[in-house]
C-alpha cells in the first residue's frame, strides 16, 4: 500500500505575505477565523484578487496555515491560482498584496484585474 503524500499548497506565501496575514489577524474582528483569497469577476480583464476576513471555513476552500494565521483560498478560485506566489509589498506610495500568477494570460493596464 502506498502512503498518501501531502500535496503542496496552491499558493506559496512569502515571508512578507505571512507577516501581513499575522498583522491582519492581530487586528481581526473576534469572529474571524482567517483571511480568504478569492478571485471575483471585476475589472477590465475579468478577474481580480480579493483578500477579506472570513468567519467560517467553507467546505471546498483550501486552508493554508501560516505562523500568524490561516489563509483560505476560495474553492472556486483555486484553479486560477495554482502555482502562484503571494507577497506583501510596501513602498513610499502604495502597499498591498502582489501576485506572481503563472496562470494569468494578461492583465489590464491599471493592474486591477487579470485574465486566465
Amino acid at each position: 500500500m502506498t502512503a498518501l503524500q501531502e500535496r503542496p499548497a496552491a499558493v506559496t506565501l512569502t515571508t512578507g505575505a505571512e507577516d501581513r496575514v499575522a498583522d491582519l489577524m492581530a487586528k481581526a474582528p473576534p469572529e474571524a477565523v482567517g483571511v480568504k483569497l478569492s478571485t471575483p469577476r471585476r475589472g477590465c480583464s475579468g478577474l481580480a484578487y480579493s483578500v477579506d476576513y472570513v468567519t467560517e471555513e467553507a467546505q471546498f476552500d483550501e486552508k493554508i496555515v501560516t505562523p500568524g494565521g490561516v489563509l483560505y483560498i476560495d474553492g472556486a478560485s483555486v484553479l486560477y491560482l495554482v502555482g502562484s506566489t503571494m507577497d506583501w509589498v510596501e513602498d513610499d506610495f502604495t502597499a498591498g498584496f502582489v501576485f506572481d500568477n503563472p496562470n494569468a494570460k494578461g492583465a489590464c493596464g491599471c493592474g486591477e484585474s487579470f485574465m486566465v
